[in-house]
């Protein structure tokens, strides 16, 4: 029932699938858009050290900002975690969208495997465009440089972050503020919200726990296919009076077959990565709603300081309105990102689940 807002559909929705997808479009149309991102050409590099792939990072912009109307550079994974940390440093209450995990993802073996590193450029590929289609996130200054500088200047600027001391200071503060307690004056709107995420995580977690099971029953009864028609070819030679509709069989379980291994790539192709991105999705809202909790419990902490101190008083009421001003951007971005981000959701749930019910009925017409 936290649900209800996903499941709805207004009756004046038409029938098609895929005309239904077309009444939900994104706030900023492809002809507003004036930069653009493409993650490919995947390369290995082997050192006596380590093994790792970089990936080239073309960008096309018209923006004033930029030098350039066009980039390439190469980055590897841990460019984009990097990039990750500084947007959540600088936009602690806004959801930074979700990076695939560093080693293994689901379904995947062999880290350097053709299908592993494919399945990794296309994630990367979404983070980026994800931040270029963000309203804020887009203009932040650490992601044109991700996107504008060359190696050994992205390097360099990696190295004016903040030093060790000060990101355990900061993580000190985080640890200290999350075990004080439930926020007293938590605003319904994010009580709510945190209810909502509770709730869809179950739900995303159920759902790409069963889509990874059908996919393996997929793949398993494919495999059976691939061994079952070959068995009526060769038994066919050794029945006369049979052997035409033994071989007609065969045909048969061979365009089975095929079609099969067409559904099978449509889960994989549509299904499963929208699935696991929102998996991730759930775990950064969770942390964004923990994060923005945290800054109200520094402002309930000084208000309460305030109502034992007899002196220094002014100096309280100073900080306390500077944490008031705190408190009141992070939560106007959180909501304001809250609701892009479901009608995002909402359009990519619709989509991958369109999408699989159309690749059904190809299947089962084949």
């Amino acid at each position: 029932t936290s649900l209800t807002e996903v499941n709805s559909f207004s009756p004046s929705v038409p029938i098609s699938p895929s005309s239904m997808i077309n009444q939900y479009k994104f706030e900023d149309g492809p002809e507003l858009r004036d930069l653009f991102i493409t993650v490919d050409d995947p390369e290995s590099h082997i050192t006596a050290i380590e093994t790792f792939i970089t990936y080239r990072v073309v960008t096309k912009t018209t923006r004033g900002e930029f030098d350039s109307s066009e980039y390439e550079v190469r980055r590897r994974y841990q460019d984009f975690h990097w990039l990750k940390s500084k947007l959540e440093e600088a936009h602690p209450t806004l959801i930074i969208p979700p990076l695939p995990e560093k080693f293994i993802m689901k379904g995947m073996v062999e880290r350097f495997s053709d299908e592993f590193i494919e399945t990794r450029r296309k994630a990367l590929h979404k983070f980026l465009n994800r931040i270029a289609d963000h309203p804020t996130l887009t203009f932040n200054e650490d992601f044109k440089i991700f996107l504008t500088a060359q190696a050994w200047e992205l390097s360099s600027h990696k190295k004016q972050g903040p030093g060790l001391l000060s990101r355990m200071g900061q993580t000190v503060r985080a640890v200290a503020s999350s075990v004080r307690g439930a926020v007293r004056n938590r605003p319904e709107m994010f009580t709510e919200m945190s209810n909502y995420m509770e709730t869809f995580s179950q739900k995303i977690n159920l759902l790409d726990k069963i889509a990874h099971r059908i996919y393996k029953e997929e793949r398993d009864y494919c495999n059976e296919l691939k061994e079952y028609g070959p068995i009526h070819t060769l038994w066919s030679a050794s029945e006369e009076d049979t052997a035409e509709s033994l071989k007609g069989i065969a045909s048969c379980i061979d365009r089975c077959c095929r079609a099969t291994e067409k559904r099978m790539a449509g889960l994989s192709e549509h299904l499963l990565p929208i699935l696991h991105e929102y998996v991730l999705y759930s775990e950064i809202l969770m942390g964004v709603l923990k994060r923005r909790d945290q800054i109200q419990g520094e402002l309930d902490s000084k208000v309460d300081a305030l109502a034992n101190k007899k002196t220094e008083k002014d100096l309280f009421l100073e900080e306390i309105g500077k944490l008031e001003d705190k408190v009141e951007r992070a939560s106007n971005a959180l909501k304001a990102d809250w609701d892009r981000w479901k009608q995002n959701m909402q359009w990519d749930m619709r989509s991958a689940f369109t999408n699989v019910a159309e690749n059904n009925l190809r299947y089962y017409e084949e």
